[in-house]
């Protein structure tokens, strides 16, 4: 067997022939250097070589010296200064680039490669006249080449100079024929000379190019709105629906049309065929059905319109959660809080990764007063969302309901860990932990946290009532007590729970004919009797020495039912104040 030598090619010769392979600007580069050196005699290819092959291999510093070393060997060197240009390009030093960009076009005026960088750094130095002026070039030598073409219309658009962009692709037009690009691109053109009349002839162009492209057709409707030939629009819109009665965005077209000109029963009817579609996509459905909440009047005047559509909306995208969300949020908000609940659980049926639909479907627990249904849901919300802090307040008003009480101060105290800069929410969870504390008989701790609500919202009257209330049964700053009473009264002055309190604190300080004038506006305010309050009022009346009378009001309070004290029906029958 012969033994062959094999010789193995210097890793610089390697590269720069894929170099050469895979880079066309540096191939016409070297074909320009070697035209040079043919008519100059000095020969730089090996550092030439050498200097491409440092430009590849990302060392661009060393590569820029070598070109600059071929510069001094052959002062006319235009693949080095080329090069040199796209290297000070890279560095982002375009002034730079740019004048040894000229500098090799103006030594090989025709290399396509030297002039198409030279209008890009015109370009890229917003010297966008001299851009035009090579592009202009560019395209003499290369009639032929849409690439150039193209780059010359787009370099007129961005001077301004509208009508030699619209001369660029009708040339281009003229060789490829009508396209839907250009005629977008030349109508756009004239919308923005104020030519609306030829804008309107380029898609009518189009749309005869293309007699079949129905969404052209939709394009020149639109356009025929805007320059008010509206019944030309409506044959449009017609014809569309005609030859595409499935297509959903036509119907939309035309409900606008209708709604436009004062047709609102036709608009809608379109609307709501719209809305059957399934190919209308659901997003855009939902932005329809939005816009109904603009404005509060317009709501209340159309809300049946938009709950029509939402009804729509849920039978045509019935696995869709966005559907049910849009319903339920048109139920909420004309409180109705049972179809809106049932909309809400339809959509965590199907997706319960949101957090806010939780939330809404516990608003709506809390206003059906379904307490047992608002237990098990704010405990699911809590097990989904940890942090967040009203679910535990929900929970806990849940566990007041059942007299849970110690299971309520859990709620709240685990809760209020996670309120964050929301004072009134922070207000609320003191609010109610003192009401949890006080029935569990840990009245200090009840008032501490009635404090702490306080200090956020003095203004709070149900705190203050309940704060005063409870230091009135412990006999316990009195004072207080008798000025968060008079308080309460004055932020919520028909409130008869209010009015018992002032009373009853007045009652307790000795103050006993100004006691009986405010428990007897809370009488009179109450709709039913009130075993509490008709109680209160019998005590007053016995330290008054008006015993028989108090006697009466104690047997009507132990006829109103609950509410009253232990002592209430001992009152009643031995006609004797017991405390």
């Amino acid at each position: 067997m012969t033994n062959r030598t094999y010789r193995i090619l210097p890793l610089y010769f390697i590269l720069s022939l894929l170099m050469f392979a895979t880079d066309p600007n540096a191939a016409f580069a070297q074909r320009s250097k070697q035209k040079q050196q043919d008519r100059n005699g000095s020969d730089n290819s090996s550092l030439f070589m050498e200097a491409n092959t440092k430009k590849l291999l990302g060392d661009y510093d060393a590569a820029r010296e070598l070109f600059k070393k071929c510069l001094e060997q052959d002062p006319n060197d235009a693949a080095s200064m080329y090069e040199l240009a796209r290297l000070d390009r890279i560095a982002n030093e375009p002034a730079q680039a740019l004048d040894w960009a000229l500098k090799a076009s103006e030594i090989d005026p025709e290399n396509k490669w030297y002039l198409k960088l030279l209008a890009e750094l015109y370009q890229e130095n917003m010297d966008f006249d001299n851009s035009v002026k090579v592009m202009e070039k560019l395209v003499e030598l290369h009639p032929d080449d849409l690439e150039y073409m193209y780059d010359l219309a787009l370099t007129h658009l961005l001077v301004g100079n509208y009508q030699d962009a619209i001369d660029s692709y009708n040339k281009i037009e003229d060789i490829i024929g009508i396209t839907e690009e250009i005629s977008i691109q030349k109508q756009k053109i004239w919308q923005r000379m104020g030519k609306p009349d030829k804008a309107v002839t380029e898609i009518e162009k189009l749309c005869d190019a293309y007699p079949d492209e129905l969404r052209y057709k939709s394009i020149l409707a639109e356009l025929y709105l805007a320059d008010g030939k509206d019944k030309d629009a409506l044959k449009l819109y017609k014809e569309i629906a005609e030859k595409d009665p499935g297509n959903a965005y036509i119907q939309i077209s035309l409900s606008d049309y209708y709604r436009k000109h004062g047709e609102p029963q036709k608009s809608f009817e379109h609307l709501k065929a719209g809305f059957a579609n399934p190919n209308l996509d659901i997003d855009t459905k939902v932005q329809i059905i939005l816009a109904y909440f603009t404005a509060e009047e317009y709501y209340e005047k159309h809300k049946e319109e938009a709950k029509t559509l939402a009804n729509i909306l849920v039978e045509t995208h019935p696995d869709n959660p966005k559907a049910y969300s849009i319903q339920a949020d048109l139920l909420y908000q004309d409180k109705e809080w049972g179809a809106a609940r049932t909309a809400l659980r339809k959509v965590i049926s199907l997706d319960s990764s949101k957090y806010v639909i939780w939330e809404q479907l516990l608003f709506a627990e809390s206003y059906i007063e379904d307490y047992e249904a608002m237990r098990s849901e704010s405990q699911r919300t809590i097990d989904l969302f940890p942090q967040q802090p009203l679910p535990y307040l929900f929970a806990a008003v849940a566990s007041y309901q059942f007299e849970e009480h110690r299971e309520m101060i859990n709620y709240l105290e685990r809760g209020i860990k996670f309120v964050v800069r929301n004072d009134l929410l922070l207000a609320e969870f003191y609010n109610y932990l003192g009401d949890a504390y006080h029935q569990v008989g840990e009245d200090q701790k009840a008032f501490d946290a009635y404090d702490a609500a306080l200090k956020i919202n003095p203004e709070n009257s149900l705190v203050l009532n309940n704060y005063a209330y409870y230091l009135s049964l412990e006999g316990k700053d009195l004072d207080k007590a008798l000025v968060m009473a008079e308080k309460a009264t004055k932020l919520d002055p028909g409130n008869e729970s209010n009015q018992d309190t002032y009373g009853w604190v007045l009652y307790k300080l000795g103050r006993y004919d100004e006691a009986l004038e405010w428990i007897g506006k809370a009488i009179d305010n109450h709709k039913t009797d009130n075993a509490e309050v008709l109680e209160h009022y019998g005590d007053v009346l016995f330290r008054l020495d008006r015993t028989s009378e108090a006697r009466k009001y104690w047997e009507r309070a132990l006829k109103a039912g609950n509410g009253g004290s232990k002592f209430l029906e001992k009152k009643a029958k031995d006609g004797v104040l017991y405390e």
